[in-house]
C-alpha cells in the first residue's frame, strides 16, 4: 500500500484535494461556515503541498520565481480576499485553482511516465541469473557474477542473460527488443547473441566475451538514463525564459493589484480579484510542457522502431539536416566480401578454379579467403584436404591439393612462376579493378587456372534510401571512404551518389564534415567503424549502425540504428521533423492561450476558476498533443 502512494501520491493528493473541495462548497450552500472554513485550508495544504514546496525551494535555494509560486500566490490572494469581504465562495475558487494545478501536476506526471515506459521496460528484459555450466553440472548465478569464457545453456523459448557468442547448437532468436526487427534471426555457431533477446526453438550453448554490464542492452539503458536527464537547447531556453517571465508577470501583477483603483477608480475587490485572475492565466505553464513530452515522446517512438537517440536535442536537430555523409564499408555496403566472377583461363573450367582456390584458402582468415570458402560451400562442394599450407603475407597463400602445388594472391605472387598471362585475362582482371572487384590471380602446377573477383556488395535497401533522401529534400549527400577512388566511385555510382572522397583517414573525414558545416550546413554523418568515430562527433549528428558498429561508434553517435538496417534514417529524419512540428504547433498554441485570456480578462473579465480551467486546460491539451508522437504512425 505504502509503494502504491508512494508511486502515485501526486493522484492521491489531487483526490483528496476534490473530495475536500466538494464538501467546503457543500458545506457554505448548507450555511455551515464553522465545517467550510476547518475543510477549505486542508484542501489547501493537501492540494499545493507539492507546488509550494517547489516554489519556495525555487525562490530560497536559486533566488529565482516560478510557476508553483504563483499559483500558490494567486490561491492565498484569493483566500486572503474571501475573508476580507467575508465572500467565503472566494475561498472556494482558490481551493478550485489548487485543485485544478494538482489535477494538471498528477496528469503531467502520468504523462512523463508514459513517456518513459516503453523504454524503462528494457530493465525488465534481461534475466537476474544465468544458467552456467560448471563442470558438467548446471547451476544459476547471478548475472553480475558471470566472467569471461564462462559457459552459459540457454533452453528454447528463454532470455539471453547477457551478449555471448554460440560455441554450440542453432536456433532463431526474436531480436525486438534491441533491433525493433519482430521477424526472427537465424544464429548458429560462431553467432553473436544479445542479452534481452528470446530464443527461439533450439538449445543454445554461449561463451561469455565480454562483461554483463557491457552489454548492448545495458549500454542502451545507460544511455537512455542519461538521455532523460538532460534538456535540450530549446528546453533550457523555455526554462531561462519562465524565470525572467516571472519576474514580469508579478511586477505586473502588483502594478495591477494597486493603480486601477487610483486610475480607473475600481474597487479594492476588483481590482485584486482581477490581479489574481491575471497571475493565473499569464502563466506559462503551457509553453513549459510544449516542448519535453514531445521530445520523449518521440524518443521512445523511435527506440520501439529500433532508432536509439540519446538525447532529445539531437532528436531536434536530425529533423533539420541537409547533408548526409556515408562512410562506404559496412554502412553502404554490408562489410563482407563476396565472389562476384570467376573468370577461368579454359573459360569452361570456373568450378576447377574455385574449388583448388577454397581447398587453400580454408587455412586463412582473411576476409577475401573467408569469401572464396564460403562460395563453395554454397555449392556444397566438399573441400579437398591442403598439406604444406604456407600464408604469404601481403601476396597470398600455397598449398598442396591432390598431388598439385596450389598458389592463390596478387599477380605478382602468381607471376614468380608463371612468365606467360593471356592478354585477354589481364584485360578482364583491369576491367574488373575498374569496377571495385579485388582480382585473385589461381595457378596449379605451374599454370594459370584463371582469376576470382571479389568485392563487398551493396546493402540491399542502400539505393532506396538515398533516392528517399534526396525526396526528403536532402541537399548533399557524399560518400566517404579510404578505400581507392576506382572502388569507391563504382559503389558511389551503383548508388546514385555524386560526391564521393576516397583514400581517406580518418581525419580527412573530420575536414569534409568541418568544410560542410563551414557552408551553414546541418551535417549527418553515418557509419560503423572505429575509423569513423571522430568524424561521428564532429558532425551535426552522429548515426552509428547498431549491432554491426564498433564500440568505439557506438559511444560517440548520438544516434543508434539497432536494427543495422539503413532504411531506419529516413524514418529518423521524419520523426525528428515530426517532432519539430509538433513542438512549434504547441508553442504556438500555448502562446495563443495565454494572450486570448489575457486579452479576456482586460476586456470582459473571466472569474478564477474560468481563468484556471482555460490556463490548465491549454497545458493539459499541450501535454496530450506530445503524446500523439507514441503512435508508431508519426503522421
Amino acid at each position: 500500500m505504502k509503494k502504491i502512494i508512494a508511486e502515485h501520491g501526486d493522484t492521491w493528493a489531487a483526490v483528496a484535494c476534490a473530495v475536500l473541495v466538494c464538501l467546503g462548497w457543500l458545506f457554505l450552500q448548507l450555511g455551515w461556515l464553522g465545517l467550510a472554513l476547518f475543510i477549505l485550508p486542508a484542501a489547501y495544504v493537501i492540494g499545493g503541498y507539492d507546488s509550494a514546496k517547489e516554489g519556495l525551494t525555487t525562490l530560497f535555494v536559486e533566488k529565482e520565481l516560478d510557476v508553483d509560486l504563483l499559483m500558490i500566490i494567486a490561491a492565498l490572494g484569493a483566500a486572503f480576499l474571501g475573508v476580507w469581504q467575508r465572500d467565503y465562495f472566494l475561498i472556494v475558487d482558490g481551493a478550485v485553482l489548487i485543485l485544478i494545478f494538482a489535477i494538471s501536476g498528477a496528469l503531467e506526471d502520468y504523462a512523463m511516465k508514459r513517456t518513459s515506459r516503453a523504454i524503462s521496460s528494457l530493465m525488465g528484459l534481461t534475466p537476474d541469473t544465468a544458467r552456467v555450466i560448471l563442470q558438467g553440472q548446471n547451476c544459476q548465478i547471478p548475472i553480475q557474477d558471470l566472467k569471461i569464457d564462462d559457459k552459459i545453456l540457454v533452453k528454447p523459448g528463454e532470455l539471453i542473460p547477457t551478449d555471448a557468442l554460440i560455441i554450440e547448437g542453432a536456433s532463431s532468436l526474436n531480436e525486438a527488443s534491441i533491433t525493433g526487427e519482430s521477424l526472427p534471426r537465424e544464429k548458429t555457431v560462431g553467432d553473436e547473441v544479445f542479452a534481452g533477446t528470446i530464443n527461439g526453438a533450439g538449445a543454445l550453448i554461449l561463451r561469455v566475451h565480454q562483461p554483463p554490464e557491457s552489454s548492448l542492452i545495458q549500454r542502451v539503458i545507460r544511455l537512455v538514463k542519461q538521455a532523460q536527464t538532460e534538456a535540450p537547447p530549446s528546453q533550457l531556453f523555455i526554462e531561462r525564459l519562465e524565470r525572467g517571465y516571472a519576474k514580469v508577470i508579478v511586477v505586473c501583477g502588483i502594478l495591477l493589484a494597486i493603480l486601477p483603483p487610483f486610475v480607473f477608480n475600481w474597487d479594492w475587490q476588483t481590482t485584486i480579484y482581477q490581479a489574481l485572475v491575471f497571475l493565473v492565466v499569464a502563466s506559462p505553464c503551457a509553453l513549459m510542457a510544449a516542448i519535453m513530452p514531445t521530445l520523449l515522446s518521440g524518443m521512445t517512438n523511435g527506440a520501439r522502431q529500433g532508432i536509439l537517440f540519446k538525447s532529445g536535442a539531437q532528436l531536434e536537430v536530425i529533423g533539420k539536416i541537409r547533408a548526409i555523409a556515408f562512410d562506404k564499408t559496412g554502412t553502404l555496403t554490408t562489410g563482407e566480401p563476396k565472389v562476384i566472377q570467376i573468370i577461368s583461363v579454359d573459360r569452361d573450367d570456373e568450378d576447377r578454379v574455385l574449388l583448388k582456390a577454397a581447398a587453400v584458402e580454408a587455412y586463412s582468415e582473411h576476409p577475401i579467403a573467408k569469401a572464396i570458402v564460403q562460395a563453395a560451400m554454397d555449392k556444397s562442394w566438399t573441400l579437398v584436404s591442403a598439406t604444406n599450407v604456407l600464408s604469404h603475407t601481403g601476396f597470398g597463400i600455397s598449398g598442396d591439393v591432390d598431388g598439385e602445388a596450389i598458389k592463390v594472391g596478387t599477380a605478382k605472387f602468381i607471376r614468380s612462376d608463371i612468365t606467360h598471362f593471356p592478354t585477354t585475362l589481364i584485360a578482364e582482371s583491369e576491367r574488373l579493378k575498374q569496377d571495385g572487384k579485388t582480382i585473385v590471380w589461381v595457378a596449379a602446377a605451374g599454370k594459370l587456372l584463371g582469376i576470382i573477383a571479389v568485392a563487398d556488395t551493396v546493402r540491399p535497401a542502400a539505393a532506396t534510401v538515398i533516392k528517399e533522401l534526396r525526396q526528403l529534400g536532402i541537399e548533399q549527400v557524399i560518400m566517404l571512404s579510404g578505400d581507392s577512388q576506382s572502388t569507391a566511385g563504382y559503389i558511389a555510382h551503383q548508388l546514385g551518389i555524386d560526391h564521393v572522397y576516397a583514400g581517406l583517414l580518418p581525419e580527412d573525414k573530420v575536414k569534409v564534415i568541418q568544410r560542410l558545416k563551414k557552408q551553414d550546413q546541418t551535417v549527418a554523418m553515418v557509419g560503423d567503424g572505429i575509423n569513423d568515430a571522430p568524424a561521428l562527433a564532429t558532425a551535426s549528428v552522429g548515426i552509428a549502425m547498431g549491432t554491426a558498429g564498433s564500440d568505439v561508434a557506438l559511444e560517440t553517435a548520438d544516434v543508434v540504428l539497432m536494427a543495422d538496417r539503413l532504411e531506419k534514417l529516413t524514418a529518423a529524419i521524419r520523426l525528428g521533423r515530426r517532432v519539430t512540428q509538433v513542438v512549434t504547433q504547441n508553442i504556438g498554441f500555448a502562446l495563443c492561450s495565454i494572450g486570448l485570456l489575457l486579452v479576456a480578462n482586460f476586456t470582459i473579465g473571466i472569474s478564477l476558476p474560468l481563468g484556471v480551467i482555460g490556463h490548465e486546460g491549454s497545458t493539459i491539451l499541450v501535454i496530450l498533443s506530445g503524446l500523439r508522437l507514441l503512435r508508431n504512425n508519426t503522421n
